[in-house]
């Protein structure tokens, strides 16, 4: 008897994200900012997949692809095995039930001129989830318990909470209406460092609650891998290596990844990685290399990298790297 084949919760295939350039006198087409290109992974259901890398990388350009805030330029994004893509407006609506998002900034994605308690109700009023005003504030009560935030919170602006406050509104917010799957878009980066342990673990602890999965997207990954079961690691719109959190840490096979982790404290004196400093800057993504697009900075390039865009492939067991030294 064949088994059964478990469809992952998210898919993306080939994803790819151009923006046009366009000047002139009269305005025409003068080239493309190449922000992600052949961008694929997978997402099973209650799984945290961390995707790392340096600012400019493409790893918010994903996270809002895949949730059709921003439309691709091509690929296919499919949620439990639908076309999210080709979503007309109505089931795009519904799709927006199963996935949401939480933002960097926990103050510039709270509107000002709303209360705490208005700012969760909103999407519940939305979606048309309650059936009347006091079981919407019950609800609402209850997202806000859920965060570690009390009802006194209801009537307080954004303006009077801090930091880590702010961001368990925009969690609750998420939460209102029972995703499946949540983007968490660099959630911590804004935080103080003692409130950035709070907030990651509230996310443990809600994603093990709810059975959620979460595109966890951060240039931290020591912080990625405290919360992610699998982390993928981008430069300048592709995936350099994808592999389980821990063993990604502890024994890097793309050089790209061995320079990120060395920048990373370890607590351990024992293991203590040599610091890589890579040579150069970001190179434009108006114009990215030729063939494999790290090979500007990467202390193993040879001659062969600037002719081949490498694939990602299997280089260990449930780990995939792209890099023909490998």
């Amino acid at each position: 008897m064949t088994g059964q084949v478990t469809v992952p919760l998210l898919d993306v295939r080939s994803l790819r994200k151009w923006y046009d350039i366009r000047g002139g006198v009269i305005p025409h087409l003068k080239g493309h900012v190449q922000a992600v290109t052949d961008v694929s992974f997978e997402i099973a259901r209650n799984e945290v997949l961390g995707l790392a890398g340096e600012s400019g990388s493409g790893k918010t350009t994903i996270g809002r692809c895949v949730l059709r805030l921003i439309e691709p330029t091509a690929g296919e994004v499919k949620f439990d095995g639908e076309d999210v893509l080709g979503f007309a407006p109505e089931r795009l609506r519904r799709f927006r039930r199963d996935a949401q998002i939480i933002f960097q900034d926990p103050f510039s994605s709270l509107d000002p001129r709303m209360t705490v308690g208005e700012i969760v109700a909103e999407p519940l009023e939305v979606q048309k989830l309650c059936a009347n005003a006091p079981e919407r504030r019950d609800r609402v009560v209850e997202l806000l318990d859920t965060v570690s935030l009390s009802a006194e919170y209801l009537d307080r602006y954004p303006r009077a909470l801090s930091g880590g406050q702010r961001q368990r509104v925009g969690i609750a917010r998420a939460l209102a209406v029972n995703p499946k799957f949540i983007v968490a878009d660099e959630p911590v980066s804004s935080l103080d460092v003692s409130i950035q342990a709070q907030v990651v673990n509230l996310l443990v602890d809600l994603r093990a609650k709810f059975g959620l999965a979460i595109l966890f997207i951060s240039h931290d990954i020591a912080v990625m891998e405290h919360l992610s079961d699998r982390i993928a690691v981008i430069y300048l719109g592709r995936i350099m290596e994808v592999g389980p959190a821990e063993a990604l840490c502890r024994d890097p096979k793309h050089p790209y990844t061995e320079a990120l982790l060395s920048a990373v404290p370890d607590p351990d004196p024992a293991y203590r990685r040599q610091r890589i400093v890579l040579d150069g800057d970001v190179p434009n993504p108006v114009n990215p290399p030729s063939g494999c697009v790290f090979r500007t900075r990467c202390p193993r390039a040879i001659a062969d990298c600037a002719h081949m865009v490498p694939p990602l492939r299997e280089v260990a067991s449930g780990r995939q790297a792209a890099c023909i030294r490998l």
